[in-house]
């Protein structure tokens, strides 16, 4: 027999808090309770990157709070913050100074006070977990001293932690909202409702270039739910106490519509992208040398052309909003990456103060750059206008990917001359629809290159267009990357040597610009290389190789694939990162590995295509994501390590991984892939085979 005492095994470790009775603002970011809780507010718009939990350490950082005794909240828009916005990979980048100096501030009004109640010099207290000590034994915990604290004066200049002395960042910690997500709490836009308000749908112009001519709702007023019907613009809004009432209603809107401008096909542009890339510019983005001397009396000259499709940016949770406006007051609550543009976007719409108009922050289901605009938002708050009642606008699926501001279609042209096995000219010419400039002209390889030419075409269309998870660089990366392992193959250089050599020609002999720390980007392709095991020969395994710089950060990917029975299988993908200090190890590795499955999904699977305006693709029974079964089994990622200020995570792991998968499948087949998304050349070889 066994003998069991189950009550001593739930000792717990601390004695149980006791609820707070008051709480103190100390400043903007963070409020302390008496009881030495802590509330840090995370300013930015939570996408899924992380910030919520990230931002909030560093604050906790400086303040010198045990991370168990924080709350994070999540802060609406607010003139006390600088830069409330989720773009670009930027909050942590751009944030970083204004978070460790809101937590060291409030650490200091701390001080202070308890330095004054001990009649002790300031320099002699000492802060630990919340918790200030004099060189006397005095000891007094933050939520005893807060009240205090919220009098003193705030410093001009307070002295930041050295990061060698870091104890939260640097530390894995859990997603802080986890728990309620797993768990169904309404965290998201669509979960936000309130008495008396409508739910509303919008019916838009099925395609681009048409306006609405008529239409008849009487079938609509029919259904079960609805209670008004109403036309703005060129849409029509039907509202309904339940989205189901509102989707049956929007459907059974008897619309008639006319041509406004030109319908637009894919196939179009298509024709039109092949001239620009043959067209000479006025006025290039970069023009170093004499790039037509250079391919004239180059030994070698290599020429290849690369095609994306556009894309929908297929958010998990659709667009949606709450807003209610009134004549005193607009209330807005969603989900939204750029609040204090789209307030100010709202006030200009309705003619309205901006100090009238309220905008709450929900956690976001996804934006990837689509909830960068704000133009669901001015739906809503124009529905709302014209109701009189709160609305909660919903899109639909269809409707999310049909009105969707898509990342725009682009080829790219690339030439290299080479000169006694050396590169000696480069030129890049990138055509993208609605794209002002489709390159980054001081990337790699500049700085490698004597005679280096880059140029940028615009195809204009009516078809909205924008940004995308990692805009531009989402596919240049893997044409480039492409290229590069190309050009290495056809001259017998290992395509990791050849990026490396043409670093060192940038470190060593520098020519012209170039926008890139050069030994960064050696550090991940060295580390990439030697954890990946390159040089190594693995049975039945094809690698491929990539590495790029964008958003601040260097990441260099290497993907270890196989064909079984003909059919791609991704075993690995090791990744090396340099992002300055590493924040959170737990959030970084998580958007890493996302970052990696979203840019292999889409250059493999993803095509977004336009007949006469329409968009073809009108739900995921067209449109092909990538499945479980064929994201990479395993992910490895290694992080640089640095003392450097943060930069960004979102994004710079996605622009590498289509061009590692590409440079894979050759290794593999043979075959060369130029045009995304790959599945199409590898269904015809899988044929052929």
């Amino acid at each position: 027999m066994l003998g069991f005492n189950w009550l001593m095994s739930c000792t717990p470790d601390k004695q149980a808090r006791k609820a707070p009775s008051a709480w103190y603002e100390i400043n903007a970011y963070l409020k302390i309770a008496d009881n030495g809780q802590v509330t840090i507010m995370s300013p930015n718009p939570e996408i899924g990157q992380n910030v919520k939990t990230s931002m909030p350490m560093i604050v906790a950082e400086e303040l010198d709070v045990d991370w168990n005794d924080v709350i994070v909240e999540q802060a609406p828009l607010s003139k006390d913050f600088d830069r409330q916005v989720a773009g670009g990979s930027q909050s942590i980048r751009q944030s970083w100074k204004a978070l460790r100096t809101a937590g060291a501030t409030a650490r200091q009004m701390l001080v202070n006070a308890a330095a004054n109640q001990w009649q002790v010099n300031p320099s002699d207290c000492t802060t630990s977990n919340g918790v200030i000590t004099d060189s006397k034994g005095n000891k007094i915990t933050y939520g005893e001293i807060a009240s205090k604290a919220t009098e003193e004066a705030v410093p001009e200049e307070v002295k930041l932690k050295d990061p060698t002395d870091f104890k939260i960042i640097g530390t894995g910690k859990g997603n802080v909202d986890i728990d309620n997500i797993i768990t169904g709490k309404p965290l998201f836009g669509l979960d936000y409702k309130e008495d008396g308000m409508k739910y509303t749908v919008v019916l838009r112009a099925p395609a681009f270039g048409k306006k609405l001519k008529s239409f008849s709702d009487q079938e609509t007023r029919k259904v079960n739910g609805v209670t008004d019907v109403i036309k703005f613009g060129d849409k029509i809004a039907v509202l309904a106490n339940s989205t189901w009432a509102a989707m049956k209603g929007q459907k059974a809107l008897a619309a008639e519509w006319e041509d406004a401008e030109a319908l637009e096909s894919t196939s179009d542009h298509d024709q039109e992208l092949n001239k620009l890339l043959f067209l000479k510019s006025d006025e290039p983005k970069r023009n170093d040398g004499n790039v037509e001397r250079a391919f004239k009396e180059a030994d070698r000259v290599f020429e290849k052309i690369y095609e994306a499709p556009f894309m929908p940016h297929n958010n998990m949770e659709p667009q949606n909003f709450f807003a209610d406006v009134t004549a005193d007051k607009v209330r807005l609550m969603g989900p939204i990456q750029t609040p204090e543009r789209t307030r100010r976007q709202v006030a200009e719409l309705l003619g309205r103060d901006e100090n009238e108009i309220t905008v709450g922050l929900t956690r976001i289901g996804g934006g990837f750059g689509r909830r960068l605009y704000g133009d669901f938002v001015l739906e809503a708050a124009e529905i709302s206008n014209l109701a009189k009642c709160p609305v909660k606008l919903v899109y639909t699926r269809e409707d999310d990917m049909t009105a969707g501001i898509y990342r725009p279609g682009s080829k790219y042209r690339f030439k290299a001359g080479f000169k006694n096995s050396k590169l000696t000219a480069y030129h890049l010419v990138g055509a993208g629809v609605n794209m002002g400039n489709s390159t980054r002209e001081n990337n790699f390889p500049a700085g490698s290159v004597p005679n280096y030419k880059v140029e940028s075409h615009r195809l204009n269309s009516n078809i909205t267009t924008g940004a995308w998870r990692a805009p531009i660089t989402n596919f240049l990366a893997c044409a480039e990357q492409t290229f590069v392992d190309e050009i290495a193959h056809e001259i017998g250089v290992d395509p990791v040597k050849f990026r490396l050599d043409l670093l060192d020609e940038v470190i060593n002999n520098p020519q012209g610009e170039f926008g890139y720390e050069p030994k960064r980007m050696k550090g991940v392709i060295t580390l990439a290389a030697e954890k990946s095991r390159w040089n190594e020969k693995e049975d039945g395994i094809y690698k491929g190789f990539s590495a790029y710089y964008s958003h601040n950060t260097y990441v260099a990917e290497v993907a270890k694939i196989r064909l079984v029975d003909e059919q791609l299988k991704i075993e690995n993908v090791i990744c090396a990162v340099d992002c300055g200090i590493l924040v959170n190890p737990t959030g970084a590795i998580n958007q890493i590995q996302g970052g990696i499955i979203d840019g292999i999904g889409h250059a493999m699977y993803g095509d977004m295509a336009f007949e006469n305006g329409k968009p073809q693709m009108t739900n995921f029974d067209k449109f092909r994501l990538i499945r479980m079964v064929e994201a990479p089994a395993q992910i490895d990622v290694h992080f640089v390590e640095s003392d450097v200020d943060p930069t960004g995570l979102g994004e710079p792991s996605l622009p590498p991984a289509g061009g590692a998968l590409a440079n894979a499948l050759f290794a593999a087949t043979g075959i060369r892939f130029y045009k995304q998304p790959f599945v199409k050349q590898m269904t015809d070889l899988s044929r052929n085979m």
